[in-house]
């Protein structure tokens, strides 16, 4: 018997009863998954059964081709990919920016601007959100550029330092890094910013990834966002087009959920491909204040 049975065997009753607790949660939690999935293989009627028949029974993979063909969703899967992954390139390089001048270095205020980032992250966007879109119309009248129904009000955000979570989530890891490592390298003739992209940012692979995979769920799910600002249908991303669906073809169950399952498998493959590196970044960054 392996060291990993045993280990089993060794369990008190009341860690039995935890893991079965927690197991037993899990399935919860996953079945409104589950039944969404089993729903997009259905026919339309077979979803409405009663008693529920859980298994589709007969099995109708062809649900996924019909709900593709029904809306452009690869045009606006594309377009949610290029504002994500913009997205997500401006959380990582202007988020670790600031994250760095937070846990590193010293300048005047640092402390104070840090309380301002903190109360950032208690105050809602939907607080903000008018005097958010009044003021990237006003910007018309002084560039003489239209910014709604284009990319730039949900693009340039994350390029000048993004999420106020995420910034605290890398200057938490930051900080325990040792300090030692900064002071070899600049006896090693490193500047301050050749420290940062050589020393800091190699050994935060685990807390980048987190922040990867944070920020991507949550721009490839953001609806609020591109519902303000675009108007014109060749420019709607994946959410709004799932909602569009929804509105001509809600009636159709079947194919709704098999719009939904499409619009959530880049999220479970980065999710799961990533796991390891967002466990982990998100425990180390809780060990040092």
């Amino acid at each position: 018997m392996t060291a990993a049975p045993r280990r089993w065997f060794r369990l008190r009753p009341a860690q039995w009863l935890s893991y079965a607790a927690l197991i037993g949660l899990g399935g919860l939690f996953l079945s409104p998954f589950l039944w969404a999935l089993s729903a997009s293989f259905k026919t339309n009627a077979a979803i409405y059964e009663f008693p529920p028949n859980f298994l589709p029974r007969p099995f109708h993979p062809e649900n996924y081709e019909r709900a593709l063909s029904l809306l452009p969703f690869a045009r606006f899967a594309w377009n949610s990919t290029v504002i994500t992954l913009s997205c997500v390139a401006g959380q990582l390089l202007t988020g670790s920016l600031v994250a760095y001048s937070f846990a590193r270095l010293r300048w005047p205020g640092r402390d104070v601007w840090f309380i301002v980032l903190l109360g950032t992250m208690m105050l809602p966007p939907q607080v903000t959100m008018i005097s958010t879109f009044v003021g990237w119309t006003q910007l018309r009248t002084l560039t003489g550029v239209d910014w709604v129904d284009t990319y730039r009000p949900l693009i340039i955000p994350s390029f000048l330092g993004g999420s106020g979570v995420l910034i605290f989530l890398m200057r938490q890891f930051f900080k325990t890094l040792p300090l030692e490592l900064e002071d070899a390298a600049r006896i090693d003739g490193c500047s301050t910013w050749l420290t940062y992209w050589r020393v800091i940012l190699p050994l935060s692979r685990p807390v980048l990834a987190t922040v990867a995979v944070l920020s991507f769920i949550a721009h490839w799910h953001d609806f609020l966002g591109p519902l303000i600002y675009l108007n014109s249908v060749d420019r709607y991303t994946i959410q709004i087009g799932l909602r569009m669906f929804q509105d001509i073809n809600g009636s159709r169950m079947n194919l709704l959920m098999a719009a939904s399952m499409l619009v959530l498998l880049p999220v479970l493959i980065l999710f799961f491909s990533a796991q390891r590196y967002l466990v982990r970044g998100i425990v180390l960054s809780g060990i040092k204040g």
